[in-house]
Order: structure tokens, then sequence, then C-alpha cells
């Protein structure tokens, strides 16, 4: 089996940004600087379109090289990147695996698989991003939240890390219940809560006559198995987002990520996407925020160790806690047995990590359709007309790689700028991650969109499956999409059709 995935990487671009003690660099790639003749190429396969009458060239392939072939089944997420060699298409599939496996209670006879909880929101990284899809909220008072569950912090009396990161906003974890509510928990153990979720329906007119209904969520921590949450608990609801196209995102310049940054709106244009800069466990200094849907984590490798920790109770080297989330308020839980004492060291190990985060990094992202479709084209003008590609940054060219051939200078189509951009009072949670407020958020990516339903089962979307189809969404937008939400609602039946079409098509 290939090597490839360790967790062994080279210092190679440093860039310096405002608000940074030092250098902000990319620890986590080894990267091929571009020539001025790259440079010059890649503005021009980047440029926005002049006409709208034919696809853009390799628009179809919305992952460059690496797109995979669009299939009518519920796997269309879970393909290899379509350039990954025979060899490293083995280390996927082993990969695959350890996302796959079912995690049980120490002790065990299965020694590698042993380690879960005590408390849980999950038993594997599939339970969560079915078919590496996305989750849904519970679909009723009998369905369980296990691919959604609430994070929580509380203010923090001092800025901590505001000398390496300025207007980095200090949280504490909530004392009894941690950074996350797990509502599963090993036999012996209370669960820390149940998520109860209550909607209220808000109809908004639209053009010709139509018009809209969105679901107002009220989202509510009961049976709560340690007490009661702090006064000044602060909880965001996140359902788990897809998984398609990680490592390519993973490889888009900083630079070029830092050059749509427009803090103060200088362009006037009413859109103001700021970087999220985080701290990274690994490299134990500030990187860019990348992952997660307020961008608070900086690479795959962090928030697959994460994910294990705080979803699963999985030590790993970064997080090596053998109890995961439980608080030192949860004794019992504590002290409970786990899988840190045998061999591997931590209940997965860095071999183990890397090959999750190698499965991670290269899930392939289906090809778009009917990208010459006249329908799909008229929305695509739609989209530009009307703003979105503000937020929405159609494509980037990745950085040359030295050791991930997959992911090297790909021209990609994720349609996101990776900033945090506020949107509004009706999205806010009021809870902030790194430098990103309590209304910030990622611009989610659009590929794989369309096939939502497809892979999942559902079309729920944005980050708490609020909106039950692509125009919901859209009429959720606010704060620095005010404009181009309102534009929506006013524009002609015919051009909001083509818009969605358009989406679909991603």
């Amino acid at each position: 089996m290939n090597s490839r995935p360790t967790s062994t990487v080279l210092l190679a671009i440093v860039i310096p940004i405002a608000g940074v003690a030092g250098p902000l660099d990319e620890r986590h790639l080894h990267i091929s600087p571009r020539t001025q003749v790259e440079t010059a190429r890649v503005a021009s396969v980047t440029a926005a379109p002049t006409t709208f009458d034919a696809a853009q060239p390799f628009e179809g392939n919305a992952a460059g090289a690496a797109t995979v072939r669009t299939t009518g089944t519920a796997n269309a997420f879970s393909q290899p990147s379509a350039n990954i060699s025979f060899e490293d298409e083995l280390t996927f599939k082993v990969g695959n695996g350890l996302f796959r496996k079912l995690w049980v209670s120490s002790p065990s006879s299965t020694l590698t698989s042993d380690g879960l909880g005590p408390l849980y929101n999950a038993r594997s990284c599939q339970r969560c991003h079915i078919k590496d899809g996305r989750g849904h909220p519970p679909e009723g008072p009998d369905d369980t939240a296990i691919s959604m569950f609430l994070r929580v912090s509380i203010p923090a009396p001092h800025r901590s890390l505001a000398d390496e990161i300025e207007g980095y906003i200090a949280t504490l974890p909530e004392p009894t219940y941690g950074n996350q509510m797990q509502d599963f928990s090993l036999p012996g153990h209370p669960a820390e809560y149940r998520l109860e979720v209550k909607y209220d329906e808000k109809v908004v007119p639209l053009s010709g006559g139509a018009a809209a209904s969105l679901r107002m969520p009220t989202y509510t921590a009961t049976d709560l198995g340690y007490g009661p949450l702090h006064a000044d608990a602060m909880l965001s609801p996140r359902v788990a987002p897809q998984m398609i196209g990680l490592g390519l995102l993973e490889a888009i310049p900083a630079a070029d990520i830092l050059a749509l940054a427009d803090p103060y709106d200088v362009n006037g244009d009413g859109i103001s996407g700021r970087p999220n800069i985080v701290w990274s466990v690994e490299f134990d200094q500030p990187m860019l925020g990348r992952f997660g849907l307020k961008a608070g984590t900086p690479t795959i490798r962090q928030q697959s160790a994460a994910a294990f920790v705080g979803d699963i109770g999985i030590s790993s080297p970064l997080f090596p806690d053998p109890w995961g989330e439980c608080t030192q308020r949860q004794w019992d839980c504590r002290a409970a047995p786990h899988g840190n004492t045998d061999i591997r060291g931590f209940e997965i190990d860095a071999a183990g990590l890397d090959l999750v985060t190698f499965y991670s990094r290269n899930l392939g992202v289906p090809a778009r359709r009917a990208v010459d479709d006249p329908q799909v084209l008229r929305g695509k003008q739609v989209f530009y007309d009307t703003g979105c590609t503000g937020c929405h940054q159609p494509s980037f060219v990745t950085h040359r790689l030295v050791d991930q051939p997959e992911q090297s200078f790909q021209l990609i189509w994720p349609y996101t700028d990776m900033l945090v951009h506020d949107m509004g009072p009706g999205l806010a949670d009021n809870r902030p991650e790194g430098r990103a407020s309590g209304t910030e958020w990622r611009t989610p990516p659009l590929w794989g969109i369309g096939l939502t339903r497809q892979v999942s089962g559902h079309a729920y979307f944005l980050h708490d499956g609020r909106a039950r189809s692509l125009l919901e969404a859209v009429l959720w937008h606010g704060g620095e999409a005010q404009a181009q939400r309102d534009a929506v609602v006013v524009m002609p039946p015919a051009d909001g059709a083509a818009l969605i079409e358009f989406l679909e098509s991603l």
C-alpha cells in the first residue's frame, strides 16, 4: 500500500496578513510556486464570462481532472478522484473502511475498534455524513438527530489569542457540556440532551402572484442529563455538510482567497467578506480557516480529528483525551474504560487518522449536468447579474503540489470564496467561532448541490437544514446578501425558474 497519507508536511508559501502576528503560511501543503506564465494563465481561465450563450471551457469538469462521472445512484458522492492512481485508490478504500467503521465501547475484543464515547453523537463518520452527503434535522419527535448536533460555548472573560489574531472572539467550553452536546451514551452514562426542533411558517410573496413558505426553527436542548446549561450558553445547531471536493478546497492558494476579502466594502457592492483566521492544533500557529460552517478549522486532518473526538469520543494525536468531550464535571464519564492503553497509543492513531484524511481529501466531485442547456445558461446569467458571484466565487486554480497529484494545479468550480459573510439576523446563531461573529457564515460550496436529493434522500439546505428547497435557501439570505435575496423575490418568474435550474445543474 502507498505510504502517501503521512503527517509529514513542508513549509511552503508564506503570506503577510493584517491582523496576524507574523506571516500566514500553508504548512499543510508542499507547494511548487507558480511561474509568471502560469499566473497569467490562471487569471485568464478564472476570468468572468463576457457572454452566456455557451458554457465556458472546461466548465463541465467541476473538479478539473479529478472530476468523476455522474451516476444515477445514491453513491454519487462516494467515488475517488478520477485522476487517482490504482495504488492510491487502494489507500482510499482503506480510508473509506475507517470512515464507515462502527466503533464499540472499551474494553472489547476488537482492539482496533474500541474507544466509543462514553458520550457521542454517532458510532461512525458515515452515520453523520450519510453517503458522504448532507445530514438532516429530525423529521419529527420520533426521529433522532444523528446527523445534527448543537455546538455550545460561553463568552470568555479575556481575549485569548488576541495577541496572535486580531479580532479573535474568545469563547470557553460550556462548563458542564463542553464544546458540543452529545445525545447518545454508553450504558450507565446519561446522554447529555435531546434536541427538540419546532417550526413556525412564514409566507414570502413572490412576483407573478407566487409565494414561498419559510419554516422558522426554534431549538431546545431538553432532557439535560447533567444539570442546567450555563446562563450565558450559546447554542448553534449544525447539520453535517457534504464531503466532496475537500482536498481541492484545501489546495486553493490562501493568497487567492485573501484577494477576494473586502472587509470594509471598499468597492461599495454591499459585500464585505473576510477570512476567518484560526488556531492550528497541528502546527501550533494561526492559519486560514477553510472548513466547517464558519471556517473554524484550517485543515482536513484537524477537521477529521475534531470530528472523531467530538462526534464519536475517539482520541487521536491531535486531540489525545481518551474520554472525548467529557468535562471535568462529568467524573464517571472521564473514569470509564477507554482505548488509549493498548498498542495504538490513541484510539485512532496517526496512521489511521491519515487514512481517513486521505479518504476525505479525495472524495470526487461529480461532473456538471446540462452545462449547454439554454435554460441553464440563462440561469447562469441571472446568477451573475444578480450579484451571487460576490460570495459564490465560481472558479479557482489550485496550488501546484509536489505530493498530491489529484489536487495539483486543477481548474475547479466550487462556487465559494471560502470567506465568512454576515448573513443577517435571520440566519444568526449568535455564537462566534474564531474571528467569525454570531451572524457570519462561510460561503458554502455549491458544487454537487443539485444531487442532494439523489444522494441524501432530501433537499434540506443551510447550516441547520431549515430550507426545504434551493429557493427557500436563497430566501433566507440576508445581511450582505439582502440585495440578492430581494432581487430574487421581484424577478420575473421565468428568471427565477432559470436560476434554480442553473443551481440544480451544479
